[in-house]
């Protein structure tokens, strides 16, 4: 009996160091998103008006027709600027980028566009966080890339880099845009 109550604890603790060393091993950045190969979550926002490109807002049916990025940010964001030049570049090459300006007021973000540019086609603001919430949206920036049927075929957690651009996501849409 005694030994049994020594084995219990050591297996307890084993299973525990190889449960948590299992965790060390992912990518914490490789968020698997639910709404992988469905469709876009149906929103209509409104836009952040007197924004170069700023508009009236748009709706997920925007998002149809053509493969195009849906990128979430906000003028508060720390990593934004960074992924800023690469979605400049991005609509540069003919790449159609929508934006949603997430929990931001729309004077903020009509003066961050003016700070650093406008690369977006359309912008729509997000005040309350309901759309984002249904796109499982957990910070900014966040980018998903959809399909001309309006469904999501990947999600970019941080900040899209050069490296990631040119490695994944435009791989990706030249796919996307071949297909029929």
């Amino acid at each position: 009996m005694q030994r049994l109550l020594f084995i219990v604890p050591v297996v307890a603790f084993l299973a525990m160091v190889a449960f948590f060393g299992f965790g060390l091993t992912q990518d914490p950045k490789e968020l698997p998103s639910q709404l992988i190969d469905r469709p876009l979550p149906e929103f209509a926002l409104p836009g952040i008006a007197d924004a170069p490109g700023g508009g009236p807002g748009f709706a997920s049916a925007a998002l149809k027709g053509e493969p195009a990025l849906l990128n979430i940010f906000a003028s508060w964001c720390a990593a934004c600027p960074q992924e800023h030049p690469v979605l400049t570049r991005i609509t540069q090459e003919g790449y159609p980028v929508y934006g949603i300006a997430w929990k931001d007021k729309p004077k903020d973000s009509r003066d961050w566009l003016a700070r650093f540019g406008d690369p977006y086609k359309q912008i729509a603001a997000d005040e309350a966080g309901r759309t984002a919430i249904d796109l499982g949206v957990t910070g900014v920036p966040e980018t998903f890339i959809v399909d001309k049927k309006g469904r999501v075929r990947f999600k970019q957690i941080g900040p899209i880099s050069p490296e990631t651009w040119e490695g994944t996501i435009r791989p990706l849409m030249q796919k996307l845009r071949a297909e029929t």
